[in-house]
């Protein structure tokens, strides 16, 4: 087994004794999470203020990444938020090699101890899900040299114009095909156009000339010279087939100059790093609950930590009307596989069991729940998770239901309980990550060289606002007029930016 821990880092006014303590504890905490079969990256632990951990947080747990104001209305919000008791980051970890978390000086014992507990779960799920095993190990390195690189640009060309930029970048950074790293197509060095008009004579059977017109009949010639004349139709069409990577069609086709197309790969590589965090959030957050669990109660825990523990891991699992809380809905997953595979609870003979009695004391006694939290761990994502483990039993147990708003009421309502409306909700809010998928359609739209994307309707509109905020910083990046064609309560219709005004039409039916 590979990993260890790297030592505590982080100047402090109080004594050394602290950071000593702290360090023992990773340490022992550590080999408790070998013994458990986890197996996370080295792990080097920084401890830090709290303003030093809300300002980390606010740049996405890299303090050298390039500036910008979103970054500092999040430390604000931070801030605010635990200045007024409202909140409180007890832990920050980076999926990195190593891996690099940050603790909060101020937090009791019994808090650092459960905050090391779940960073070495965290790491875990970090090495061994498949979903990140595409992302980029050295990212603390990267991040550092995209902020000099953007820090470059800014004395070049100027503040307000590079940031401008990069405003329209990091409103579309979501517009990503996430599933592409992990089956990546060869790109194919497009044909040119031209080279296929040379071949617009059809060829020809060879033949005597007086054989000619029998051998190659003027049907057969047109047919030849019809398929050449669609072949090149569909290579002048940009791009051949629907793009879903908006940000990567952008760099290779947009009239950018250098250094914008730098700073656009810098946001999309970014953009790509993150994707697995909102791909897996339930499941992370489930995994290193799970295992914060153990360990505290089972291994690290005295007596006279037992309440303040309680508290607050109670804290960190509370759920609140119409929030979903990925580490409660999270570690009751995990666990309730683990039961199911324990005691055989899967299978064609547990489907076909309808004996209520008989389902409520089925315990085949197979022990394998373990196993099989591990091999989830490994291989799905919230998605997945959740279409593949969610049940009946599950739902009811923990009083899922569907919530809709009543307008006579002006309240929030339950308006299903069924399990099938539940988990068809669950799935809907996880497919994309929640985003609108939109794909580029045409490169050349109308012959003219706008750009044309169209949004895969799945029974909710576009929010208005966001949508004409969108196709503006569109405009910014590929600097000719774009457009996008999606529902608007059930009739189709074309949202327009020129750089001047957005406008809106009706989409004649196909």
């Amino acid at each position: 087994m590979s990993g260890s821990t790297r030592g505590i880092k982080g100047g402090m006014s109080r004594s050394g004794g602290l950071r000593e303590e702290i360090a023992k504890h990773a340490s022992r905490i550590r080999e408790y999470a070998l013994g458990y079969g986890l197996d996370p990256f080295d792990t080097s632990f920084e401890l830090i203020d709290h303003d030093e951990l809300n300002e980390v947080a606010a740049y996405g747990g890299f303090p050298t990444r390039y500036p910008h104001w979103r970054f500092g209305m999040h430390y604000e919000e931070l801030e605010k938020g635990y200045s007024f008791g409202l909140q409180k980051i007890y832990e920050l970890v980076i999926n990195n090699d190593p891996c690099t978390a940050y603790l909060m000086k101020s937090n009791s014992m019994v808090d650092q101890k459960l905050v090391i507990s779940h960073v070495y779960g965290h790491s875990d799920f970090f090495k061994h899900n498949y979903w990140f095993s595409q992302t980029n190990r050295k990212m603390l390195d990267q991040m550092a040299n995209h902020g000099t690189r953007l820090r470059r640009y800014v004395e070049k060309f100027g503040e307000t114009v590079v940031e401008d930029f990069l405003d329209a970048c990091m409103s579309i950074e979501n517009l990503i095909d996430t599933h592409s790293v992990y089956s990546p197509k060869k790109r194919k060095p497009s044909e040119r156009v031209e080279d296929l008009e040379r071949e617009v004579t059809p060829r020809k059977i060879r033949s005597k000339e007086y054989m000619d017109r029998f051998m190659n009949p003027r049907e057969f010639v047109d047919r030849q010279k019809k398929a050449i004349e669609d072949e090149i139709a569909k290579k002048r069409k940009l791009p051949e087939h629907p793009e879903k990577d908006v940000l990567l069609f952008l760099l290779d086709h947009a009239p950018l100059d250098n250094w914008q197309r730098d700073v656009l790969a810098i946001v999309r590589d970014e953009a790509y790093y993150f994707a697995p965090q909102g791909m897996t959030k339930i499941m992370n957050e489930g995994w290193a609950s799970y295992w914060h669990s153990r360990i505290m109660t089972e291994k690290v825990l005295c007596d006279a930590e037992v309440i303040d523990y309680a508290e607050h891991h109670a804290g960190t699992l509370g759920t609140r009307p119409g929030v979903l809380n990925p580490y409660k809905v999270g570690i009751e997953l995990y666990r309730d596989i683990e039961e199911r595979w324990d005691k055989g609870r899967f299978g064609s003979d547990w489907e076909r069991c309808d004996n209520m009695q008989q389902r409520r004391e089925w315990d085949l006694k197979l022990g394998l729940g373990k196993k099989k939290i591990f091999e989830v761990r490994m291989i799905h994502n919230d998605l997945t998770f959740i279409d593949e483990f969610l049940t009946k039993e599950f739902c009811e147990r923990h009083e899922l239901f569907v919530f809709r708003h009543n307008p006579q009421t002006n309240r929030m309502e339950i308006a299903d309980r069924e399990f099938a409306k539940v988990k068809e909700q669950l799935l809907f809010r996880l497919t994309n990550s929640g985003y609108p998928i939109i794909r580029v359609e045409d490169g050349n739209f109308r012959n003219r060289g706008e750009l044309k994307l169209t949004h895969q309707h799945a029974g909710l509109d576009l929010d208005g606002k966001e949508g004409r905020d969108t196709l503006k910083n569109l405009f910014k990046v590929w600097k000719r007029p774009v457009h996008i064609e999606t529902q608007v309560e059930g009739e189709k219709k074309l949202l327009s930016f020129d750089g001047e005004k957005v406008a809106e039409e009706a989409v004649e039916g196909e």
